[in-house]
């Protein structure tokens, strides 16, 4: 019996050819094109008929589409791309339906992100070499990190960032990513803007500000890029690349860093407790939107899950209502305020409090409530069926279930030849 390894994605750069950039940039716009044919005759059909359109129906929709005049360019590129197009214009409904995501919109030739996936019958790969369909020589692909041994990539994803460079994703199964030893150490993790991180442990993460470190160059080339003139014109779209050279730039030191910070905390805990925060709620602040994004608390939270389930850890995430930085650690009084301002405190109990650490704290004691008490201290994003807040209740059973295991904390200590768990 075959073993069933994880399937990971590998991300390189590459430099093609004139041809090889055309047949791309007619294969986007392809892609783009069927996307947007399809997404109005379901939108369409749903609208008049009350019908549902399901990938079959595109995919039929398609061929046709291929005999009109109007539509017979979409034979020029391969036909791979244009079907998964289709596929996943049926996933972004699926979602929509499950109440996931928005309803599917339309592709944007200026904003929408460029990229065409390629299957096994599309590309062939041999001897550390990539060819496309369409195309007759490889693409000059920087290996930058080793693919796994006897690796077979069943998809291979094309893409170009608005900065102008290409990459190609080849997603294939890596051996090397399995389970590690059991940890006994958990952590709980706040997060934060003066520090990017503050563990239980009481170790500080700074932030690194990745967005003010090139503020001033970006400001310039956003104002260079505002005194263009209107339009299609070589100068704008050169002073357009300059930007989008820039933020790219800040967006790969911020990427790398979260990757390192991630890969560290898996690697050493066994369980993570954070905090469910509402960062698209907390961006609309006029005043720290930017210090938020910067952060990239999302992004830090999607590394942190996919990277636990590869490796046999658990993250836990506590309702964003759970009052963890106004709950002293030490003896569980509730303060009745605690402005943004207050970085330090001391409790009627004589303990003084580091804000941050103080957080931190209490989210591992509310994730460790979990497996002792049963307490619901993961978020519901919908309200119960009783009527009342769901982020109510969480807040209450989270509250609940730390009161619970700090009890059973005080029975262990205070019972004679027990042993403290």
């Amino acid at each position: 019996m075959s073993t069933r390894h994880v399937k990971r994605a590998f991300k390189y750069r590459f430099y093609p050819t004139h041809e090889q950039a055309a047949e791309l940039a007619r294969t986007f716009g392809c892609v783009r094109k069927v996307y947007n044919l399809a997404l109005a005759a379901r939108t369409q059909a749903w609208t008049l008929r009350q019908d549902r359109v399901n990938y079959n129906a595109t995919s039929a929709m398609l061929t046709a589409w291929k005999k009109t005049e109007e539509l017979a360019y979409l034979n020029e590129v391969s036909s791979v791309p244009l079907q998964q197009a289709l596929r996943h214009l049926q996933a972004a409904f699926t979602a929509f339906w499950d109440k996931r995501a928005r309803y599917p919109r339309f592709k944007s030739r200026k904003k929408s992100r460029k990229s065409a996936e390629y299957t096994t019958s599309a590309f062939r790969f041999r001897d550390g070499e990539l060819t496309l369909a369409k195309m007759s020589d490889p693409l000059d692909i920087v290996w930058s990190r080793s693919l796994p041994e006897a690796a077979r990539p069943s998809t291979v994803t094309v893409s170009q960032d608005a900065a102008g460079r290409w990459f190609v994703s080849l997603l294939c199964e890596d051996p090397s990513v399995m389970p590690l030893p059991e940890a006994g150490d958990a952590v709980g993790v706040d997060a934060g803007l003066e520090h990017l991180l503050t563990l239980s442990t009481g170790e500080k993460i700074a932030n690194p500000r990745h967005e003010r470190r090139d503020r001033e160059r970006l400001a310039k080339a956003q104002r260079e890029l505002a005194r263009k003139a209107k339009g299609e014109g070589a100068n704008r779209a050169k002073a357009r690349r300059r930007v989008a050279r820039i933020h790219a730039r800040i967006a790969d030191r911020r990427r790398d860093h979260l990757h390192k910070l991630t890969t560290r905390l898996v690697r050493e805990n066994q369980t993570i407790v954070i905090e469910d925060l509402t960062v698209r709620n907390m961006v609309k602040n006029r005043k720290l939107a930017r210090a938020i994004s910067d952060a990239a608390w999302s992004d830090f939270r999607s590394m942190l899950e996919y990277k636990a389930a590869w490796y046999g850890r658990e993250v836990i995430a506590v309702d964003r209502w759970f009052p963890s930085s106004k709950l002293c650690s030490a003896c569980g009084t509730l303060q009745k305020r605690m402005p943004l301002n207050v970085r330090t405190w001391a409790c009627e109990c004589g303990a003084t409090h580091d804000r941050d650490v103080n957080a931190a704290k209490n989210l591992l004691a509310a994730g460790r409530a979990v497996t002792a008490c049963g307490a619901g201290v993961r978020p519901q994003r919908e309200s119960s069926r009783t009527g009342r807040s769901a982020a109510k209740q969480e807040t209450r059973g989270a509250t609940r279930g730390l009161l619970c295991l700090r009890a059973r904390e005080d029975v262990n200590s205070a019972a004679p030849g027990r042993v403290r768990r």
